[in-house]
């Protein structure tokens, strides 16, 4: 309502704003505000917007003024979907810094950061939400013409349901369908994350009573399979709080119908639990877990240190239990009611850490990660916007949630190269990332791990950050025995069998006996990496890419790695037309099926990207290991992370050397923390383990120094060479991937961005240079390395130099057809 005093040109004032598309535009767009909407924007509201000839996007405000474009005319906003803004002001500025720091567009990070429901665009495809059921004489006349026309057909997009209505403005229709769970967006359907569950059996109190007890056994005589199940389940009952219906059948020997008699009878109450994936059920994180001397040291440590220092890092040994001291630190931010982030690597493989703080925290936590579909990300992203989350596990995209009040910020494991995203832009480091939202937020963040990067160790070691060390493992159980065995001398002594060393068998076959369970480590998948023909050394190579491709067993076909192009294996060399084709090297298909041949008796499963494809496989696995319907499991780096079983006590890592033998310069950083992780799988719940590790090179000092856990020994020594090689942390890089279908003309380009940043930055230039592998998808790569030295070069004005290079570029003939891609911190 107008009062007479309000001035009337206030109201008529002409608003203009500054929108972040979810496009890689260089700029931000600026649109008009009809008179009519200009008390309703708002920065961090979403507003649909035409952009181009006609389509239409949902855009973020990012700023408010008065000041039309002085170069184009100004478009007006066709609606505002959102009564309170959906993205903070610090979100705003964070987003910024990922652009301006990882050389990408603000539209960009805006693409990675907002889940797709709340960036419709016109070529979005919607679906009907099968599993939901509404009403549909709740639907109004739209909404009822919209689910009527998915009836008919799949999806359809933003634009069929424009012109199904007859009008523009069709995004708040959409948003109120799809807040009402009816739509789905096509893109990010995929099935709900299922829980896992298993049925817990109790006795009915009314047997607690030893005559009535006498009773049931007399009435039973004529069910002895029943009666045998009663008579284990009163004896499981003496060691154990919880007995599983599984545990009770195996126990018997009575059989599921049995178990189910009696629990139709009334005599077993059955009950459905939610259990963890990776871990054996226990009380450690009920309310009354205790911390040991040295874990309470460790956590007043942190405390201490984040009086002085924003950032720590906790360097603790595999096992040592930083779970329950971060589970402290948790408490005492929600105490002060402030928010807290705890990042993961890889969520599918640390679901344990999830479900125990859920027990322990309730309601208050919530999980953010790519296994969820759309509405259940929106879901959380409202839910953190509100508040009502105060805790989050995520993956590396959950730094970008609305958080309002962050106090703590934890990134467990934080030397995972999985906190990199490669592909598409921002190539950010969820790590880095977490350490700059620290800072807008005025948050504490504390880095975990075994096996520290050695970026973050120096900077620990330099006094940027505060450094915490937890070295005893968890309730005093050892680390794992190591055992180097060398395949060169196995092999002269011709007791190698298959790619397994005598003492590797030996062991296995010990484990076997006692009923313990084993892993094998195999850096590679498929069967055979390379087909070679001994009369003319022809390789079969991927048509898209220039690598050579792997035959794998269970298809029968070559597959390429990279692209996914398969072919059918030659019976004859397609060169020569020879029929000696042999396979070299070996995959993990391969050691699964040459291990199934020489212990047939035993159950063998194999763990990497071609058995783990489906949803649920990967759980399936681990449920199979848990349950111990597995013997041993053979897998690639899959099973170096998180799993945590009381029976494994054997892992042998099958060729050591094809980790320490790659050509990077982070090859014995990174074969260390694989070698110490895997290691560290063995013998976890009081059971000494043993590790077997299986090279040519026994000698090498990065094996030396995981047999002694020496950890400091392995960074002093890399240090000197990364000093001397100027690679970080003493230099910063930054690479240039140059791609171009057409070879002549990326080497023409490539050495035209050479030559002028050399102008700039001479000897710090390398290259451009064809990478490990050239081509990938039909596209040629050539690369460009810069090294800056991190202390007395602005890596500010390196940036604003470098774009200002790539925008000249761009704007030449020259760049036709070229892709050039900036990755910052390329590792």
């Amino acid at each position: 309502m107008l009062h007479l005093a309000d001035p009337i040109h206030v109201e008529r004032e002409t608003l203009f704003v500054e929108v972040i598309l979810p496009l890689a535009i260089a700029k931000n767009y600026t649109y008009r505000v009809p008179y009519d909407m200009n008390s309703d924007v708002e920065v961090g509201k979403r507003v649909v917007v035409q952009f181009g000839k006609s389509k239409l996007y949902t855009a973020i405000i990012a700023s408010i003024g008065n000041q039309a474009p002085q170069k184009y005319e100004a478009k007006y906003i066709i609606d505002i979907l959102d009564d309170r803004p959906i993205v903070h002001t610090t979100q705003l500025q964070f987003w910024k810094w990922i652009a301006d720091y990882y050389l990408c567009n603000t539209g960009e990070v805006m693409n990675a950061a907002l889940p797709s429901a709340l960036k419709l665009a016109s070529e979005t495809k919607i679906v009907l939400n099968k599993g939901f059921e509404y009403d549909k004489e709740s639907l109004h006349e739209k909404e009822f013409l919209i689910v009527d026309a998915l009836d008919m057909q799949p999806e359809l997009t933003v634009s069929d349901v424009a012109k199904l209505l007859g009008q523009k403005t069709v995004m708040p229709i959409l948003k109120g369908l799809f807040e009402k769970n009816i739509i789905h967006i096509s893109e990010e359907v995929s099935d709900r994350y299922k829980p896992r569950k298993r049925t817990f059996l109790s006795l009915n109190p009314v047997y607690n009573n030893p005559e009535q007890m006498r009773e049931l056994l007399t009435i039973l005589e004529r069910a002895p399979k029943q009666a045998d199940a009663v008579l284990a389940y009163i004896h499981l009952s003496r060691k154990q709080k919880l007995i599983s219906k599984n545990e009770l059948t195996e126990a018997s020997g009575a059989g599921a119908s049995a178990i189910k008699a009696l629990i139709d009878k009334d005599i077993l109450i059955a009950d459905e639990k939610v259990v963890s994936r990776l871990y054996a059920e226990d009380d450690e994180l009920s309310d009354g877990f205790t911390l040991s001397e040295i874990q309470q040291t460790a956590l007043s440590d942190i405390k201490a240190k984040f009086e002085q220092k924003d950032v720590v890092l906790l360097h603790g040994v595999t096992s040592s239990g930083k779970t329950q001291v971060y589970i402290r630190l948790i408490e005492q931010m929600l105490a002060n009611d402030r928010q807290v982030l705890y990042l993961l690597p890889e969520i599918a493989l640390t679901t344990h850490i999830i479900e125990r703080l859920r027990r322990y925290f309730g309601n208050i936590i919530g999980v953010y990660h790519s296994r969820f579909n759309d509405n259940e990300r929106v879901e959380v992203w409202q839910k953190v916007l509100k508040g009502e989350f105060r805790i989050v596990l995520g993956a590396r995209s959950s730094v970008f949630l609305p958080f309002e009040d962050l106090g703590l910020i934890i990134v467990d494991e934080e030397h995972e190269s999985s906190y990199k995203q490669f592909d598409p832009a921002p190539r950010y480091n969820a790590r880095d990332a977490a350490i700059y939202l620290g800072h807008v937020h005025r948050a504490k963040v504390l880095l975990g791990s075994a096996t520290p990067s050695f970026e973050s160790y120096y900077n620990a070691q330099t006094d940027k950050y505060g450094l915490v060390e937890l070295n005893e493992r968890f309730g005093g159980v050892e680390l794992p025995q190591i055992e180097v065995v060398s395949i060169t001398q196995e092999t002269k002594n011709k007791t190698m069998q298959s790619h397994f060393t005598s003492v590797l068998m030996a062991d296995i076959q010990v484990a076997l006996e006692k009923k313990e369970q084993v892993i094998l480590f195999q850096n590679r998948r498929g069967y055979a990496p390379v087909i070679l023909c001994k009369t003319c050394a022809y390789s079969p190579k991927c048509i898209n890419c220039d690598v050579t491709l792997t035959y794998h067993k269970s298809s029968g076909k070559l597959h390429c790695h990279y692209c996914g192009f398969k072919e059918d294996t030659p019976s004859v060399c397609p060169a020569c037309g020879s029929a000696q084709l042999e396979q070299k090297g070996f995959g993990t298909e391969k050691v699964e099926d040459e291990l199934s041949m020489l212990l047939p008796n035993a159950r063998i499963t194999r763990m990497d990207l071609d058995t783990t494809r489906s949803k649920m496989a990967f759980q399936n696995i681990l449920n199979d290991i848990e349950e111990k319907k597995i013997d041993i499991l053979v897998g690639t780096q899959m099973v170096a992370k998180g799993l945590d079983f009381p029976d494994i006590t054997v892992i042998g890592i099958i060729n050591a050397d094809s980790l320490l033998k790659y050509p990077d310069y982070r090859a014995n950083e990174r074969s260390f923390q694989l070698l110490a992780q895997v290691s560290g799988r063995a013998g976890r719940r009081g059971k000494q383990g043993k590790v077997v590790i299986q090279t040519y090179e026994p000698g090498h000092r990065v094996i030396k120094q995981v047999i002694a856990n020496d950890y400091a020994d392995l960074y002093n020594t890399e240090m000197e060479e990364r000093k001397a090689f100027k690679y970080p942390p003493f230099y910063r890089i930054i690479e240039l991937n140059i791609k171009h279908k057409e070879p002549e003309k990326l080497y023409v380009q490539a050495e035209y961005i050479a030559t002028e940043l050399r102008k700039h930055f001479a000897d710090r230039v390398i290259g451009p240079e064809f990478p490990l592998i050239n081509r990938i998808r039909n596209y040629y790569i050539k690369s460009i390395m810069l090294k800056f030295e991190k202390d007395t070069v602005s890596i500010t004005k390196v940036k604003a130099i470098l774009q200002e290079v790539l925008l000249q570029f761009q704007t030449t003939k020259l760049s036709k057809g070229c892709v050039v891609q900036p990755d910052v911190d390329p590792y």
